[in-house]
C-alpha cells in the first residue's frame, strides 16, 4: 500500500506511513477471526504480555471489511503522532491544540463515494461484539457531530451505539455534556436534533474529538491544529453538517429528544458492564461511506486504548494548568489501573502544605477524579509500584489524607450514589519536613554495567 496513494488526512495514509516507519509495531492477522469478542481477547492477551501493537485484521467474521484496532493502545505510538516521545506528549499536544484552525469545506471527497438515502439497513455496517456481557455488537469509535443551531459551532463526542432497527441506533449520551445541552435546546424548540456519526477517521481527528472545550468551541478546529492544517470537510446531503472528507463511514440523521429505546449493557472504561444509559434514539436518514470502508474500532472496557483515547487531551490540559499555578509540579499521570478515576502527581515541594494545595487543585478541576496521590519528584509516577512504595513509606493515614464529600461524579462509576455524586480523596505521600531516611540508590555506572551484561546474555 504505497503511502502516496492517500491524502495525509486519511487514516489509510496514516497506516501506510506508520507501517513503513515502524513495521514491528503492527500486527497483521490474515487468518479468520470471529467478530464475537476475538479482537478484545487478542488485545487483552497481548497487554498481559506487555505488548500493545496496532492490530490489522483482514478476515473478520462476515464483516466484509478490514478491521483496524488498538491504534491508541500505546502511549509511545500516540506520542509518535505528535513527533515526540512519551515524556513530551503533554506539551506537544497542547502546542498543537493551540494552533487550532477552522475546518475547510471541499466540494468532493472519498466519503461521498457511496451515498445511500433509500432502504437503509444498518445491519450491513461492520461492527464487533466486544464482551460476552454486551447486549449486542457495538459501534465503539462513533463520534457524533452536532452543530449549534445559531452559530454553527460544532460539538464532537464519543457515544456507544448499537443497532435498534434497520434504520435506527440506540445510543447513550451518558456524559451529559455539550451534546446533551444541544439536545435539550432542540427539545425546547420542539424539533429533532440533526447529527452525523463518524466511524473511522485519521487518529488525530479521533483524539481531537476527546478534547475538553468550552460550550461553543469546535473540536474540528482542534483537529486542524493537531493535523497541522485545516480539517477538510464536506457537508452532509440532508442537514449540511460538516464531516471529515476522508472518513470511512458517516451516518446522518436526527436524535429525537422524546424517543427512548433499550440500550446496554456494554463493557465500559470502569471494567464493568454498564446498563446506565440515556437510551436515546438516533434515526439514520443517510449513509455515506467509502466504496470499501475500513472499520476503525476502539477496544472497549478498561483497555489501554479506550483509556488513552479519552485521557490524553484531558491529562495534557490538566498538566499544563497545574504547572502554571504550581511550578513545582514536575509530572502528572493518570494510571491505567485507575481507569479515569485516579491520578498521580509528582512535585518538588517548596514548603510544607504545597502538595495539599496541588491535590485540591487537581481534584477541583477534573470532575472524573476520585483519588489523587502526591509524591516527590524522584518517584516515577508512570509506575504504579513506585507510587505505592511512596504511599507505603511516606504516608500516615491519620495525617495525610483529605476527603471531600458530595461532589459531582461520573455517571458510569459503579460505586457512585444513585444521584451521581461522589466523594474525592487526596493522599499526600510526599516526605514532608520531619521525614528521616535516605533512599537506597544504585549509581549510573553500575546500571550501565548491568545493562551491558544483560545484552551480552541476550536478555536486553
Amino acid at each position: 500500500m504505497p503511502h502516496t496513494e492517500f491524502h495525509r488526512q486519511d487514516v489509510r495514509r496514516f497506516l501506510a506511513d506508520y507501517r513503513a516507519a515502524h513495521p514491528e509495531d503492527i500486527l497483521t492477522l490474515t487468518d479468520p477471526v470471529s467478530d464475537d469478542q476475538d479482537a478484545t481477547a487478542l488485545v487483552f492477551a497481548l497487554a498481559a504480555k506487555g505488548r500493545a501493537p496496532l492490530i490489522e485484521m483482514t478476515s473478520v467474521g462476515g464483516l466484509g471489511a478490514d478491521v483496524i484496532t488498538n491504534i491508541f493502545g500505546c502511549r509511545r505510538r500516540i506520542a509518535r503522532m505528535f513527533g515526540t516521545d512519551v515524556a513530551g506528549l503533554h506539551a506537544a499536544y497542547q502546542a498543537a491544540a493551540r494552533r487550532a484552525s477552522p475546518p475547510e469545506i471541499v466540494a468532493d471527497a472519498p466519503i461521498l463515494e457511496d451515498v445511500i438515502t433509500q432502504n437503509i439497513d444498518l445491519n450491513g455496517l461492520p461492527m464487533l461484539k466486544h464482551f460476552a456481557t454486551d447486549r449486542a455488537k457495538y459501534i465503539t469509535s462513533g463520534i457524533i457531530i452536532a452543530e449549534h443551531p445559531d452559530t454553527g459551532a460544532g460539538n464532537l463526542s464519543y457515544h456507544r451505539s448499537m443497532i435498534n432497527s434497520p434504520d435506527t441506533l440506540a445510543t447513550s449520551l451518558h456524559s451529559r455534556g455539550h451534546l446533551w445541552r444541544l439536545l435539550n435546546m432542540a427539545r425546547e424548540a420542539g424539533r429533532p436534533m440533526p447529527v452525523a456519526m463518524v466511524i473511522g477517521a485519521h487518529p488525530l481527528f479521533m483524539i481531537a474529538a476527546s478534547a475538553r472545550l468550552a460550550f461553543g468551541e469546535d473540536e474540528r478546529s482542534i483537529a486542524g491544529g493537531l493535523l497541522g492544517e485545516p480539517l477538510q470537510v464536506v457537508r452532509t446531503p440532508k442537514y449540511g453538517l460538516r464531516v471529515p472528507a476522508y472518513a470511512e463511514i458517516v451516518l446522518e440523521g436526527v436524535i429525537e429528544p422524546e424517543a427512548h429505546v433499550a440500550e446496554g449493557p456494554f463493557g465500559e472504561f470502569t471494567g464493568y458492564s454498564s446498563d446506565r444509559s440515556t437510551n436515546n434514539l438516533f434515526r439514520v436518514e443517510t449513509v455515506l461511506r467509502r466504496r470499501q470502508p475500513i472499520l476503525v474500532s476502539v477496544i472497549g472496557g478498561n483497555s489501554a486504548e479506550h483509556l488513552n483515547l479519552g485521557r490524553v487531551p484531558r491529562e495534557a490540559e490538566m498538566a499544563e494548568k497545574i504547572r502554571q499555578r504550581f511550578p513545582s509540579v514536575t509530572e502528572l499521570h493518570y494510571p491505567a489501573s485507575g481507569t479515569h478515576f485516579h491520578a498521580y502527581v509528582a512535585l518538588d515541594q517548596q514548603r510544607f502544605g504545597e502538595a495539599r494545595q496541588v491535590l485540591m487543585g487537581i481534584l477541583g478541576w477534573d470532575p472524573y477524579l476520585k483519588t489523587v496521590i502526591a509524591v516527590d519528584s524522584d518517584v516515577d509516577v508512570t509506575r504504579d509500584e513506585e507510587v505505592l512504595w511512596a504511599l507505603s513509606t511516606h504516608f500516615q493515614p491519620h495525617r495525610d489524607v483529605m476527603i471531600i464529600d458530595s461532589l459531582p461524579g461520573n455517571a458510569l462509576d459503579p460505586s457512585a450514589s444513585g444521584i451521581g455524586t461522589t466523594s474525592r480523596m487526596g493522599l499526600d505521600a510526599t516526605r514532608g519536613p520531619d521525614f528521616h531516611g535516605t533512599r537506597a540508590l544504585i549509581d549510573e555506572g553500575a546500571k550501565a554495567r548491568a545493562a551491558a551484561l544483560l545484552r551480552a546474555a541476550g536478555l536486553s
